[in-house]
């Protein structure tokens, strides 16, 4: 679209003008609620122009919001190089967050979408890590919870981003102050999110916290790359039949000794969860059967001595914890939801449906509730009641492998029913 030119000869303002008019914008790194193209066809819909650069005619840059646009040497982006020279020669020039521009354009409904909360399981298909990972990078701090329905923790998909973008640049090699820098110039054009500075912090100091790249698991900053036992010896269980066949398959030889004789209840389920995110599955078995010694009725250690037990090739064992987790906290509606899958998993679907309709129950907007049901009902070709939980669940989620599969799906169901209707 062509701008219309204004008239600099009066003062009086333009009515009804398009919100970007004579406005020339910039996108630097992800945006998180479309492609480049799709915002630059958006620039043009509101009056504006768009620059694939920054130079003195850009007079907005808009930055994007999955993850800091930091090169993978460090550095900030060229354009955000361009912006900050052109700042400090006096040019004006408007640096803003995506979701400032989205409010500007009037699409607080897209600008909602990036600032949803999600599930650790949510965020485990979204980053392609498993979600022990997830909850491993919430005990360290690296990452914290927006808000929890009873035990389950919600978490903004920009920090958990932004941390994901941290751990690759650190695992690359470039240093904490090289990345401190970046981050502060940056925020010398577009202050705020300190946050990601305290995540930088935690990331230089913890050799823990891991991340997946191309190759594997890696922790950034011991530069250690580790094996995935789990996922192979359940490759290997499923192709031999052999359910307890690699349940000696650990990274260390562990067990408990007269040293852990003054070990408290916390020790003891730290060191679970530790060998547990470790992938020594049999070893955080033990830990956990030694928690539940001091505290027999404590629901998150048996729903932890699930995870353990089913990482092990026990899955009728990971069962009855998983029970045992729900009758002490009937509302634990990750239990519930871990019950439901694992007899989905078992070829059991009614009874896995009975215990995604308890999770919904307890937390109606529970989405991963929503997307296993769904997929329960289509594999019985229950495809109708099947739609509304599909459809719940994308209310929820846009942009992750399970909303994507959700939409597929619902096309072809709405092909069929409308075909059905002819």
């Amino acid at each position: 679209m062509t701008n219309r030119p204004q008239d600099n000869s009066s003062s009086t303002p333009l009515v009804n003008s398009p919100c970007l008019q004579g406005e020339q914008v910039s996108f630097t790194g992800v945006l998180a609620s479309m492609t480049h193209q799709q915002a630059m066809d958006l620039v043009a819909r509101n009056g504006g122009t768009s620059s694939a650069h920054v130079n003195r005619q850009t007079t907005m840059l808009v930055i994007g919001e999955e993850g800091w646009p930091l090169e993978s040497n460090g550095q900030p982006s060229v354009k955000l190089q361009d912006a900050t020279e052109l700042a400090q020669h006096g040019q004006p020039l408007n640096v803003i967050r995506e979701s400032e521009w989205l409010h500007l354009l009037n699409l607080d409904e897209r600008r909602s979408e990036i600032q949803r909360a999600y599930t650790p399981a949510m965020l485990s298909q979204l980053l392609g890590v498993p979600v022990h990972f997830i909850r491993r990078w919430e005990r360290k701090g690296l990452i914290r919870p927006v808000r929890r329905v009873y035990r389950l923790p919600y978490f903004s998909f920009q920090e958990v981003a932004s941390a994901r973008r941290l751990t690759e640049l650190i695992a690359q090699g470039v240093s904490r102050s090289e990345i401190e820098s970046s981050l502060g110039r940056i925020m010398s054009l577009c202050p705020g999110n300190r946050r990601s500075l305290d995540q930088l912090e935690l990331l230089a100091r913890d050799a823990r916290i891991v991340f997946r790249d191309e190759h594997g698991f890696l922790e950034p900053v011991s530069g250690q790359r580790l094996l995935a036992f789990d996922d192979e010896a359940r490759e290997n269980s499923q192709a031999t039949g052999d359910e307890e066949s690699h349940e000696s398959l650990q990274l260390s030889e562990w067990a408990p000794d007269e040293r852990h004789q003054r070990w408290t209840f916390r020790d003891w389920f730290d060191q679970g969860r530790q060998l547990l995110e470790d992938g020594n599955a049999a070893g955080a078995v033990e830990a956990f059967r030694m928690c539940l010694m001091e505290r027999p009725g404590e629901a998150e250690v048996h729903f932890h001595l699930a995870e353990a037990l089913y990482r092990c090739g026990r899955s009728q064992a990971a069962l009855e914890r998983y029970y045992v987790a729900v009758e002490f906290d009937h509302e634990f509606i990750e239990a519930w939801t871990q019950l439901g899958c694992l007899h989905a998993e078992l070829e059991e679907p009614e009874s896995a449906l009975e215990a995604f309709g308890i999770a919904l129950d307890a937390h109606p907007d529970f989405p991963d509730a929503h997307w296993h049901k769904a997929e329960v009902l289509f594999s019985l070709e229950r495809i109708a009641e099947a739609i509304p939980h599909w459809q719940r669940y994308l209310e929820f989620d846009s942009r992750g492998p399970w909303a994507e599969t959700a939409r597929q799906r619902l096309d072809k169901a709405h092909a069929t029913v409308a075909a059905e209707s002819v």
